[in-house]
């Protein structure tokens, strides 16, 4: 057959099939592109007939209902990893969504002082929350890390060096370098000491006229083991200001709360980094502090005016509905253990094994009689998103091994599925780890369980 065996535009527009589907001119400009396709298989000897009008016109009507479904939509994560960076990282508390959405919906005193009438800063109404969570006498925000140590580097460094350790020049997601950050501040960087053993000798011998600051930057997404040292904070303090450099401490994952009593020790704290002197801690907002995607920068309050002020602060601004929900996410810290029940990153880091086993039995029970052998396991996950990257959370999986699909085609299934549904694949089993999936969840991803498993 050939391509003009196919059917003119008008009578497949004129199908039942497509009776319903509005607006015309996306009916029509879908029912183009099903027919061009398929003039290109006839050509092309990929097809050796057109298919049937009732064919081709339901065809057309698949191909509105997959373009009218937004391509940013709900995922169920039961990859087990919590702050998963291709997922958005941390999910908002409720009173958070709440806030973004209330921003959103309407208008809000962004920057204008309510009780003067007068315009402010839009930094004004989230700074005293991030001092009193830090303890710093000063922050303020933008709307990611790399931006915060962008402007930093900026704004303090630019034309000067800036002396951080070899063992620290890290790449963090995406290929960004520490190294080509600098480079873009038009700071120069002055590595010191070796991959595994920077000194604080190191540092000094590398202090000269041209500094103009010392950092430290964590590395977030690995670790060095073995024969390691590096020089303390407090070492760089003493440093800095026996010389009068300020310090900067890039701390990252933005930990407010000690979580090492629930198994996840390891990552700097950022009141930890203030109380020992570093004049500014940088960290994400979007990381274990569990909010929205910013870069926040608290410490010494002469040098977060003088990053207020320079010119790129207005390409780094955050939105009112990100600052609406930063404001909210970090009330909920005035009360600890508040933020540990209702911060969704805290809440699913520290659940208790049992429970999580407990949860995996009722969905093993829930898909009994699908067209799998579905067994429960001890697994590990990690926390993802760049922070503690060596620390393994020990888990409970229900692991699928599909009778009449491989892994890759069930786990490609469940990505289809409405709500999109995200697990691991491995060794010819898809593993669903429930540590990251939300109660109210659990029907969604039984019910596309069990049609993916028909």
């Amino acid at each position: 057959m050939t391509p003009r065996d196919l059917p003119a535009v008008p009578k497949l527009l004129a199908h039942p099939a497509l009776a319903d589907h509005m607006p015309r001119d996306a009916v029509t400009h879908a029912a183009r592109e099903v027919l061009a396709a398929w003039r290109d298989r006839l050509l092309s000897g990929s097809a050796a007939e057109s298919p049937a009008l009732d064919a081709l016109a339901h065809e057309v009507a698949a191909k509105l209902v997959a373009e009218s479904r937004p391509i940013l939509r709900r995922v169920v994560n039961a990859t087990g990893i919590v702050l998963h960076t291709n997922l958005g990282r941390a999910p908002l508390a409720e009173s958070a969504a709440a806030a973004a959405h209330a921003a959103a919906l309407g208008y809000l005193n962004l920057e204008l002082d309510l009780v003067t009438g007068k315009r402010s800063s839009r930094q004004n109404p989230i700074r005293a929350s991030v001092c009193h969570v830090t303890g710093a006498e000063a922050a303020t925000v933008v709307n990611n890390c790399a931006a915060a140590t962008i402007l930093v580097l900026r704004t303090l460094a630019a034309g000067r060096e800036v002396i951080i350790s070899r063992g620290q020049l890290v790449e963090i997601g995406g290929g960004f370098r520490i190294p080509d950050i600098l480079a873009v501040s038009g700071a120069t960087l002055r590595e010191v000491g070796t991959t595994n053993i920077t000194r604080i000798a190191d540092y000094a011998a590398a202090v000269t006229p041209a500094t103009a600051l010392l950092m430290r930057v964590h590395a977030s997404n690995f670790r060095i083991r073995g024969f390691t040292k590096c020089a303390s904070l407090a070492e760089l303090v003493a440093l800095g200001k026996a010389h009068d450099i300020p310090v900067i401490d890039d701390v990252g994952s933005g930990m407010a709360l000690d979580l090492a009593p629930f198994g996840l020790p390891g990552e700097p704290s950022i009141r930890e980094g203030l109380a020992a002197g570093a004049d500014l801690v940088l960290f994400s907002g979007d990381k274990l502090l569990g909010g929205p995607q910013c870069g926040i920068v608290a410490g010494r309050r002469d040098l977060v005016e003088r990053l207020e002020r320079d010119p790129l602060m207005r390409a780094f601004r955050c939105d009112k509905m990100t600052l609406a929900a930063l404001e909210a996410t970090l009330r909920l810290y005035r009360d600890p253990a508040d933020a540990m029940r209702k911060l969704p990153v805290l809440r699913m880091l520290t659940t208790p094994l049992g429970e999580l086993r407990t949860r995996a039995e009722r969905l093993r029970t829930a898909l009994q009689g699908v067209n799998a052998e579905v067994t429960l396991r001890d697994e590990t996950a990690y926390v993802g998103g760049g922070s503690l990257p060596d620390i393994a959370l020990p888990t409970v999986v229900v692991a699928l091994k599909p009778h009449a699909v491989s892994e890759g085609e069930l786990a490609a299934t469940l990505r289809h599925s409405e709500p999109a549904v995200l697990a691991r694949v491995q060794a010819g089993e898809v593993l669903l780890d429930l540590r990251a999936v939300f109660e109210r969840d659990t029907g969604d991803l039984v019910k596309a369980l069990r049609a993916a498993l028909l």
